[in-house]
């Protein structure tokens, strides 16, 4: 479906991906003009260019990566530049102005049926105002919960003025569920790992926020069905959940699991060598959680063994569920590809996945997918040897995948990258937050129709 933009001079044609990537490219300008005013940093001086470039880039693609402190650089304003910057960027540019325009107008024009779903926001049964109105009801719900239970924790236990307190609740609680990573803390969450009551909030929020807007609409609507029930006396037949949520749950949980359990035994007496038995089982499941797009980090992985940071680096590509703010290539498409592949080996001409055919053009989709994320890491991490060979290459490899994964943890080299380097992390992020499927869309000025075929000839592969 093409969508048509016309000018006083000539028309052009646009796709909803190519209006989807351009409006994040708006989005990151406009937050990187506001963060170089003087009155967003908290001396009161502009900031450099590419540092507020850098900030502005990771805050719209929910990354979490940063060149300068965002508790003690930015002013209040500056820090609510940055979290309106995540909070935009994780209920999407064209969700947004559909949203608007619904409000303005009372009703919901085509195209912004095809700009919702060109964000991965697959249309819900009650069409596009359904979906918009789930979205941002769902968004606000779970931050909410999240930051009332920050907020208590931060004025009780830790003293700190009701004002205060509300405010790191907030920004917290919504750089969380986004999965943005940024936290007011230059240590991130290392001055909290042994509280529970700020960790395990957080970690909800994480892997609730990474499961995708279909897979908790899904939940929710069947969750109300089944009080409907309750409250009339009838029973409720337990219809067969999508694909998609099978997939995005069992795979969170075998995720989630595998990689405390990596963890633990990998890090047992190395950097949890110091805590006790209990704060270890914590911040290994924190950090179990962390790697799929969350940003936030309990411990230094500067300390990290170079295994832990290598099975970190596979969890950060795989990433979240789809259609959220979760990046990775997602679960759904690493289920497929190992579904594809079991098929292969066992001379099946049919992928299936939880008892269904999955079709040849979905296979192919995350095959290209895949491909256009290892291609985009091998360059990234070329990129970063050649402009920064000081550093390790378990840090640089690290760094990258944690950009295009729009995961947000670091080693601690970020801010020590040269600016070519930085500015290869910028695009990662940006590619990471539309993604390479879509990416490669919006590039696309239009459809090419060839009008004849080749020869067919089969190539010995292996």
């Amino acid at each position: 479906m093409l969508l048509r933009v016309s000018t006083p001079s000539t028309p052009r044609w646009f796709r909803p991906a190519q209006l989807t990537a351009l409006g994040f490219l708006v989005l990151i300008a406009f937050g990187t003009a506001l963060l170089c005013m003087p009155f967003a940093s908290a001396d009161g001086t502009a900031t450099p260019f590419m540092d507020a470039l850098f900030t502005a880039t990771s805050a719209t693609s929910l990354t979490g990566l940063v060149t300068v402190d965002t508790g003690s650089h930015w002013s209040i304003a500056g820090r609510v530049i940055v979290i309106t910057l995540i909070q935009v960027g994780g209920l999407g540019i064209m969700s947004i102005a559909s949203l608007t325009g619904m409000l303005l107008t009372g009703r919901v024009k085509l195209r912004s049926r095809y700009s919702t779903a060109a964000e991965g926001r697959p249309i819900l049964e009650g069409g596009v105002r359904a979906t918009l109105v789930a979205t941002l009801l769902l968004t606000f719900a779970f931050e909410l919960f999240v930051a009332v239970i920050l907020f208590f924790r931060f004025m009780v236990e830790y003293d700190m003025p009701v004002l205060s307190a509300a405010g790191e609740g907030i920004f917290h609680a919504i750089s969380a569920f986004n999965n943005a990573g940024f936290g007011l803390r230059s240590d991130s969450l290392i001055s909290y790992n042994s509280d529970g009551w700020i960790l395990l909030p957080l970690a909800g929020a994480l892997m609730i926020g990474g499961l995708g807007y279909p897979v908790l609409s899904e939940l929710v609507g069947r969750s109300r069905e089944r009080f409907r029930g309750l409250l009339r006396g009838t029973p409720v037949s337990a219809r067969r959940l999508s694909v998609t949520t099978r997939i995005t749950l069992a795979g969170t949980t075998f995720l989630v699991l595998s990689a405390m359990a990596l963890i633990a035994v990998l890090e047992w007496r190395g950097f949890l060598a110091d805590m006790s038995t209990g704060t270890k089982l914590l911040n290994a499941f924190f950090s179990g959680v962390t790697p799929r797009t969350a940003g936030f980090n309990s411990i230094d992985y500067a300390d990290a063994h170079p295994i832990t940071l290598m099975v970190t680096d596979i969890y950060m590509f795989i990433g979240g569920g789809s259609a959220g703010t979760a990046g990775g290539i997602k679960i759904t498409t690493a289920i497929v590809l190992i579904a594809a592949m079991a098929a292969e080996f066992g001379g099946r001409d049919q992928t299936t996945v939880g008892k269904r055919t999955v079709p040849k053009s979905v296979v192919r989709q995350a095959m290209t997918v895949a491909a256009a994320g290892v291609t985009a890491v091998t360059l990234g991490v070329a990129a970063l040897r050649v402009f920064d060979p000081q550093f390790t290459a378990d840090q640089i490899s690290f760094e990258v995948m944690s950009a295009f994964a729009t995961t947000g943890l670091s080693t601690g080299i970020t801010s020590s990258l040269s600016v070519p380097s930085q500015l290869v992390l910028c695009l990662l992020m940006y590619l990471g937050r539309i993604g390479p499927f879509t990416l490669v869309a919006a590039l696309a000025a239009r459809n090419v129709v060839r009008r004849y075929d080749y020869p067919v000839e089969r190539p010995f592969i292996g």
